[in-house]
């Protein structure tokens, strides 16, 4: 790579990002996403059980009249994800400023649900009043959840750090003196979130509604595309043959729209649909980046952990091979991306940033045909080895895919290695 590429990336490129990473609008969008996962995990174990790639155990669970108990759990998990996220984001941002995180997550969650509507048509056309719709609690109100949950951490920071709030005599228990604390910026906040209610309900329509029309719906657009996965396998690479943890960088980005992507593709299976391409179902979503692109970490490494470990010819990477080995079955490949290394690493960048990027074109390609199938709400921990998770996602097709994809990294990463490895055994072999 030219030196002036190189210097630019590290003097302006990587410099930025960095900042970018370390906002405080992004550490608590980060942090406070990461309350979702639990959750969807959790409805994911039901979701699964009701939808098994193995028609005789559904069909017992059916038998045994205990379908409805497990939907019940998926959609009080699922269905309510934008609301966990705007209480973990303004908590996330209050706790990241020293503030009592609490009632920061509270007034998220007040001013979200006001900025909702509470009535509903029937099938029959009458008006049901005093609910919460989960068509807008779940992925299509996460963006408008992100940028309530934000401000209002903002918002919440800024008055306690300049003292606008009704401050209690000594003495006063602390948990006390907190609540009354938030009296003053909870009034502002649920006084701007009814402002908003009615500007928008005049309009017919709500705030998260027009934020998802405006804004999520074509984001989500762009991540479910070629380019999607082309920008996201080539950011996350090159930060990280850099050093810089590209995952961070790319999750703070395309994170919550990836995890809309996988709600909405449940929300389809709830309306009694079929999963299909043709119904609206995204391809890209958080499992497509986690199971397909990152097969065995980022760069999609295992093809080089394979190489290293049965076919070196060095000592290093014989016995780099032997200590990655297992860590790559579970996805984890810090030891190879710092141990080989790739990082700067002129041989190893191509395959590095190609492997996962080539990986995501053909799985979207697979899914789009109706090779393999999308991915619904079902999620597995993120170390579940290939193959593993591959099943339990999307049958023996989803299987067969990873089983393709360690193909393709082992051909990727094959004639650059091979090369690296020579070149280290004829260095060993002159040291000695």
């Amino acid at each position: 790579m030219n030196n002036k590429v190189l210097e630019f990336i590290n003097e302006k490129v990587i410099p930025n990002a960095l900042k970018f990473i370390n906002m405080k609008a992004i550490i608590a969008l980060r942090d406070g996403i990461l309350f979702t996962l639990p959750l969807l995990m959790i409805g994911s174990v039901f979701l699964l059980l009701s939808s098994f790639p193995y028609q005789p155990i559904v069909d017992l669970i059916n038998q045994l009249g205990w379908m409805e108990a497990f939907n019940q759990a998926t959609g009080a998990t699922f269905n309510i994800s934008a609301i966990v996220a705007v209480i973990g984001i303004a908590y996330s941002y209050a706790k990241n400023e020293n503030e009592e995180p609490l009632s920061a997550g509270f007034l998220g969650l007040v001013s979200f649900l006001i900025t909702l509507r509470s009535t509903v048509l029937s099938e029959g056309g009458d008006i049901v009043s005093n609910i919460v719709n989960k068509s807008w609690t779940s992925g299509q109100g996460m963006i408008g959840a992100i940028t309530i949950g934000l401000t209002v951490g903002y918002v919440y920071t800024l008055f306690l750090k300049k003292g606008i709030t009704v401050k209690m005599p000594e003495g006063v228990p602390p948990n006390v003196a907190s609540s009354f604390a938030a009296l003053v910026p909870g009034v502002v906040l649920i006084a701007g979130a009814v402002i908003i209610y009615q500007i928008f309900n005049s309009f017919n329509t709500t705030y998260i509604e027009f934020i998802y029309e405006i804004i999520q719906a074509p984001m989500q657009g762009v991540t479910d595309s070629l380019f999607g996965v082309i920008l996201y396998s080539t950011i996350a690479t090159i930060f990280w043959w850099f050093g810089v943890h590209g995952g961070s960088i790319v999750t703070g980005i395309m994170g919550p729209l990836l995890l809309s992507n996988l709600v909405a593709n449940q929300a389809i299976i709830d309306s009694g649909q079929a999963l299909t391409v043709s119904n609206g179902a995204y391809i890209v979503t958080d499992q497509f980046t986690a199971v397909l692109i990152n097969l065995t970490g980022t760069g999609t490494t295992f093809g080089l952990v394979l190489f290293m470990t049965f076919f070196a010819k060095s000592k290093q990477f014989k016995e780099l091979g032997k200590l990655s080995f297992i860590p790559s079955i579970f996805n984890i490949n810090e030891p190879v991306i710092f141990g080989t290394p790739i990082v700067m690493n002129p041989f190893l960048f191509l395959p590095f940033v190609l492997t996962p990027t080539l990986v995501g074109v053909l799985m979207y390609g697979a899914i789009y045909f109706g090779l393999v199938p999308p991915f619904s709400g079902v999620t597995v921990p993120w170390t579940t080895p290939a193959i593993i998770s591959g099943f339990l996602l999307g049958g023996w097709r989803m299987a067969l895919a990873q089983a393709v994809i360690l193909g393709i990294s082992f051909a990727m990463y094959f004639p650059f290695v091979k090369k690296v490895d020579k070149m280290n055994l004829i260095r060993e072999l002159e040291t000695e």
